[in-house]
């Protein structure tokens, strides 16, 4: 913004910016003066310019609320340093430099945390910060830089930013120990197209069953132009190729608990040493080993993020109208339907529908379709 003129903006903040004042004196002037009537005025006046307004007026730039803030405030970026953030959690959280490569622990500038915004944390793995460094590698984000790549999903309403800035999607499912989920898979192919991530489905633990039974769903998935990689992290089958896919790039593994995420960082990055648990026996649920996600720089370049499991993917900012354009299988059909606001479940002469029933669409694929009209 070095070179931009600055700019006044009026932006909206969070109601608790600031709270109003109770008065400490009621019971005092209650005992001195009873219910005696005085002369001040008996009703408030409510308006956009009082102490407690949202609206605040901050200098700097308007930016598109997709790409993270609204507002991208004015800073003096030769006393700040560049950097990225390695994990969130609790008051401050790790950014490392990209000057010198040292981490420092951040707080959060107050202006950041109080600007009216549908996400549940301000703050993400994988955000581009400017931040003010002080002593003892400590410091202050002053900036959030826009954000791109963004792995997102609806947390009680709002927007829960997994990881930002990232080019590579590692969906990582198992064949069994716990059992494939192929919906949450079509959810996250559907971020991948709505946020401009180059997903690879990854299939872990095949030693597990005949690789033949994979076929069929390999198969659906091979025909929309997916990459499908099958993995062993216990017999490295495959680890290889993992491991050249990340080399320079910013990725991030995502996918169920249990499913074998931490292994397979262990299996393509050594020295890790990622803790790992078993499936439960009798639930067939992974356990919670990664608490938070956390990005990973990895020897050969670029970096990876290592995410909680999901037992639940709600989609973002994407309205029933919206999904079937998001589905690579579905979309060519749209246009060939009677109706041009056709939902594709009830209509008549529906080409969706016609060649689910022709068996040119997978049933499996519409029935998920289906599942993300309602959630």
């Amino acid at each position: 913004m070095s070179g931009k003129k600055k700019r006044k903006i009026r932006t909206e903040f969070r109601k608790n910016r600031e709270v109003r004042v109770r008065r400490g004196d009621l019971t005092k002037d209650f005992q001195d003066h009873g219910f005696e009537q005085d002369d001040s005025a008996q009703t408030e006046r409510v308006s956009g310019k009082g102490s407690l307004s949202r609206k605040r007026t901050v200098v700097g730039e308007q930016l598109d609320g997709e790409a993270g803030l609204s507002v991208l405030p004015e800073v003096d970026e030769s006393a700040c340093l560049r950097g990225t953030v390695l994990s969130v959690g609790g008051l401050h959280s790790p950014v490392q430099s990209d000057d010198t490569g040292e981490v420092y622990q951040c707080a959060t500038r107050r202006l950041l945390k109080t600007l009216s915004t549908d996400q549940r944390h301000v703050l993400a793995a994988g955000d581009r910060v400017l931040f003010r460094p002080a002593s003892n590698l400590e410091g202050i984000i002053e900036r959030i830089e826009p954000r791109h790549g963004v792995l997102c999903r609806t947390s009680r309403g709002r927007q829960h930013v997994m990881v930002a800035n990232i080019d590579l999607m590692l969906i990582v499912s198992s064949a069994a120990e716990p059992g494939l989920k192929p919906h949450l898979i079509d959810r996250l192919l559907v971020t991948s197209e709505k946020f401009g991530i180059r997903p690879v489905i990854c299939l872990n633990k095949i030693d597990l069953i005949d690789a033949a039974d994979l076929q069929p769903l390999i198969g659906v998935y091979a025909q929309m132009g997916y990459e499908i990689l099958p993995l062993s992290a216990t017999d490295r089958i495959g680890t290889d190729r993992l491991r050249q896919m990340v080399v320079g790039a910013r990725s991030v593994v995502v996918g169920q608990s249990g499913v074998g995420k931490s292994s397979l960082l262990n299996a393509i990055e050594p020295g890790l040493d990622l803790r790992v648990s078993h499936v439960s026996s009798d639930s067939e649920k992974g356990r919670h080993t990664t608490t938070a996600s956390r990005l990973i720089p990895l020897d050969s370049g670029g970096y990876i993020v290592d995410t909680p499991g999901i037992r639940q993917f709600q989609l973002w900012d994407v309205i029933p109208e919206e999904v079937v354009g998001f589905c690579r299988d579905l979309r060519p059909y749209v246009s060939h339907c009677r109706f041009p606001d056709c939902t594709h479940t009830h209509e008549a002469d529906c080409a969706i529908k016609d060649a689910v029933a022709d068996g040119r669409l997978d049933v499996r694929r519409y029935e998920s379709y289906c599942q993300m009209l309602e959630t």
